[in-house]
């Protein structure tokens, strides 16, 4: 699929006479183009028949929205009914495949039987026409070779050839801060001395054996109605509410009331189909939600609200008031630490670390090279370290096992950065083939790393909250972003869809609000409502994405999403920042730590 840019979209719609000079307008449609996996010209194809429909309607950002729910959404609809009875129609009875692999091996040592012994057995591969196995690179697969060479063990041994050819390295893409005569280097002793702590519940919760995914449905709903309860209790004491009222009971003066916002079918969330389910205290029972009196709001399923509106029959409130979550206070240490006169200077970066054509590790060598130079203080690596939707991977053109791969790719980065002596922290990736696929994701296990390099390692749960000194870092992995732009729907907030989203996550206090989950995220609501929560508000909060790189200061935190470092065939982007723990300032009001923030073409 190619990349939509606004570009793209501009001289397409320039095709119909339609003259589009507003940036925001068209990153917009590059947002809808992403999230429902279309081209630039199908996209404007479809406005265009949706305006003429509508008497020649105007494009804007409003129009848009409409635009989305209308036509957007229905047509992901009719494609995934395809797909299911596409994938119906193609299913086969397991038994007749394993009847027909023992005929052929059979005819295969009937034929042995008669080869001369010079030649022995040489049963043929079964392998399909579309990905035959060459000569070559059979040999190339029983090559152990070095895994960040060339001589990979994966059928493809030559690099990228678009990636080789990429232009723009090192070019500077967002700025955050005060970054005009920023030095991008560590402390002179880099990564001596840095304070890293994980404060997450108990560590070893998630790095014990236990058995997930064998929750009980009730156990479900009690983790929910704790959450609607607790953020209840924090929008009642903000906004000085008195008391909530039962959903269904009918009332012929305002009332305030308690939910979590869900949508009335299977299908997206719109405004027609807003409904607010209470916890067991307001009576645990939904109602419809009409929203044509309010004049801004940005909903989402699983989001924790307090509407006020009116009730008179007991089976819609008719909302004229809409209370948002809460955010959780920044953390204060109540050990006095000392003020380092040097900032900090953190890398951090996102997988895939290989092209999409070929599994050397080219870009992540680069990636390397990268923090020999600037030598930074702490690197926060997040994965996929070995990407499940990897091109090779996902056709069975590896003999190696994961999990070999990814400790090699491990020993490589602890080896490669061994000179500058920087703190690595790897977090995993629900794309990582070789680790478990549960969120929240327990961390990796390393055995073989040696005494010396495991003092340089810290490996963290996804999501995590990070003490370095003095300042607070959130990470996740899980994009989140796209789950979320995907389902949410908003009218007048005047704001992107990334800064809406993100205060959703910070007034929420949860790396994954959204309920219920995209169907790849396993949710495990039990280690969730542990391990996914946010304890606090992040300085920094770490968000990597498919979606479009950027930093934005979102009520006082300070949220990165560094891009990948690779993208497709080609090469992506990574994060660098300067953090520093400061005092208040004069007047009291606090001040981000966070110095500076670039990313960066790797």
């Amino acid at each position: 699929m190619a990349v939509v840019t606004g570009e793209s979209l501009k001289s397409e719609l320039e095709m119909f006479d339609i003259a589009c000079q507003d940036d925001t307008i068209l990153d917009k449609m590059v947002e809808q183009c992403i999230c429902n996996r279309i081209q630039a010209d199908e996209m404007v194809l479809e406005w265009v028949a949706y305006s003429t429909t509508k008497n020649g309607l105007k494009l804007t950002t409003d129009t848009l929205e409409y635009f989305e729910h209308e036509v957007l959404n229905k047509k992901n609809k009719s494609k995934q009914s395809f797909k299911k009875e596409e994938t119906h129609n193609r299913t086969r009875d397991i038994h007749s495949l394993q009847d027909l692999i023992k005929a052929e091996e059979e005819e295969e040592n009937l034929l042995d039987a008669y080869s001369t012994p010079a030649k022995g057995s040489q049963k043929r591969a079964l392998t399909t026409p579309e990905h035959p196995h060459s000569k070559r690179s059979a040999a190339l697969l029983t090559s152990p070779g070095l895994l960040l060479s060339p001589a990979s063990s994966s059928p493809s041994s030559t690099p990228s050839q678009k990636y080789s050819q990429r232009g723009a390295k090192g070019e500077v893409v967002v700025s955050f801060g005060a970054v005009q005569g920023t030095r991008w280097a560590g402390r002179k002793e880099s990564g001596a001395g840095v304070q890293l702590e994980l404060l997450d519940g108990p560590e070893d919760s998630l790095r014990c054996s236990y058995k997930y995914m064998f929750q009980r449905l009730r156990d479900v709903r009690n983790v929910l109605t704790e959450k609607i309860e607790e953020l209840g209790e924090g929008l009642k004491a903000h906004f000085n509410i008195e008391e909530f009222s039962p959903v269904s009971l009918p009332a012929q003066d305002s009332i305030t009331v308690l939910g979590q916002v869900c949508c009335d079918s299977n299908g997206k969330l719109n405004a027609h189909s807003v409904l607010l389910e209470a916890g067991p205290e307001q009576g645990g029972q939904q109602i419809s939600v009409d929203l044509s009196e309010l004049k801004d709001y940005s909903l989402f399923p699983g989001q924790v609200v307090v509407m006020e509106g009116m009730n008179t029959t007991g089976r819609k409130l008719m909302t004229s008031k809409l209370y948002e979550g809460v955010p959780l206070p920044f953390f204060t240490s109540e050990v006095k630490m000392e003020m380092s006169e040097e900032p900090l200077n953190v890398l951090v970066a996102c997988g895939p670390y290989t092209p999409s054509d070929s599994l050397t590790f080219d870009p992540l060598l680069d990636l390397i090279n990268v923090i020999v130079r600037d030598r930074p203080d702490v690197c926060l690596l997040l994965g996929p370290f070995v990407d499940s939707k990897h091109e090779q991977i996902e056709k069975a053109q590896v003999t190696e096992t994961f999990e070999a791969i990814f400790s090699r790719c491990v020993e490589s980065i602890v080896d490669g950065t061994q000179s500058v002596g920087c703190r690595l922290v790897f977090v995993p990736s629900q794309r990582d083939i070789h680790h478990h696929f549960i969120y929240p994701q327990p961390p990796f296990s390393l055995p073989s790393l040696s005494k010396d390099q495991a003092q340089r390692v810290t490996l963290v749960p996804d999501p995590c909250t990070l003490l370095i000194d003095g300042v607070t870092f959130g990470l996740t992995s899980t994009d989140i972003l796209f789950h979320m732009g995907a389902e949410e729907i908003s009218c007048g907030t005047g704001t992107d869809r990334f800064s809406r989203i993100l205060k959703h996550m910070l007034t929420q206090r949860s790396y994954y609000p959204l309920y219920p989950p995209v169907e790849e995220v396993n949710m495990d609501y039990e280690k969730y409502q542990s391990f996914g929560q946010m304890p606090l508000t992040p300085d920094v909060l770490v968000i990597p994405s498919e979606l479009r790189y950027f930093v934005k200061n979102v009520v006082g935190c300070v949220c990165v999403n560094p891009g990948r470092l690779t993208k497709g065939q080609v090469g992506g982007t990574y994060g660098r920042m300067l953090i520093q723990r400061s005092a208040a300032s004069d007047d009291g009001t606090r001040v981000s730590p966070c110095l500076a923030a670039q990313v960066v073409k790797i």
